[in-house]
């Protein structure tokens, strides 16, 4: 893991949730903040993966916590939240970064399946940020929602991706402008492929697969967790001040390739 990027004691004092905290790009950026010096809670469905989280991050040196919830139930994230903020106090950091995919045609997918992915992914990050709302530190508090390239790009096997995530950026830019007289900065980021993810995984589920994949992708590999995480603390750190409303793309020059290496991974 890399410390090098910032100083140790840039986040002291600041308290973050983590919606999806238990794993992933979320997990990786909830090691970031903590070993900047915030306190992190994690919220995700599995109390099992969140308790392993927990010792993961705890082993970093990071004052850590939290509880199982589903991001579909508002009132068990309302709870979430409200559990957060007995441990550690008033929010500085909220992140939102519960996710679903899978690889499904539209002729394919099933109702159930859509729906699935949108309440988890654009339901779900309302959820979070509405939650969190009462209880973020005003002024100087920060939102983070992860969203990804799909919300811009069209992408063959992804339309309830797409369109959750889509959904995510919008909603990201009018809580930047609804919420930004009070201090409360709202920003999101569009990871592209990220290496060691379930999501990609997913969407490589074969070496040719990958190798298909980083073809369309202009610096010819994934990104790394660290790099996600580093990008998260630049939006939630003082050095992202003046950035609201924002969309920060993380992903080698995918996007500006469009849709169609996607295509090429999944053919033949």
């Amino acid at each position: 893991m890399r410390n090098e990027t910032f100083r140790p004691d840039l986040l002291k004092g600041k308290n973050a949730f983590i919606a999806g905290g238990s794993s992933g790009i979320n997990l990786g950026i909830a090691k970031k903040l903590g070993v900047l010096g915030a306190q992190v809670f994690l919220m995700s469905r599995s109390q099992d993966k969140i308790d392993a989280a927990i010792q993961d991050l705890r082993e970093f040196g990071i004052s850590a916590a939290g509880c199982a919830a589903d991001v579909r139930d508002y009132a068990a994230v309302e709870s979430a939240v409200q559990r957060c903020v007995e441990v550690f106090g008033p929010l500085d950091i909220v992140v939102s970064g519960a996710a679903g995919n899978f690889v499904a045609p539209a002729a394919e997918l099933s109702s159930n399946g859509f729906k699935t992915v949108v309440d988890i992914d654009l339901n779900g990050t309302f959820h979070v940020c509405r939650a969190a709302y009462a209880h973020v530190r005003k002024p100087q508090a920060c939102m983070l929602n992860i969203s990804a390239v799909q919300a811009f790009m069209p992408v063959p096997g992804q339309a309830h991706v797409c369109a959750a995530k889509a959904g995510v950026e919008a909603l990201t830019k009018v809580l930047a402008i609804e919420w930004g007289p009070q201090g409360i900065r709202v920003n999101a980021i569009a990871p592209g492929p990220v290496e060691g993810t379930e999501g990609m995984a997913r969407l490589t589920p074969t070496a040719k697969h990958k190798a298909r994949f980083l073809q369309a992708i202009p610096l010819r590999r994934y990104a790394e967790l660290d790099e996600i995480a580093d990008t998260a603390a630049f939006l939630c750190s003082p050095a992202g001040s003046n950035f609201n409303g924002e969309v920060l793309v993380c992903d080698g020059g995918q996007s500006t390739l469009g849709g169609g290496g996607f295509a090429a991974a999944w053919s033949g």
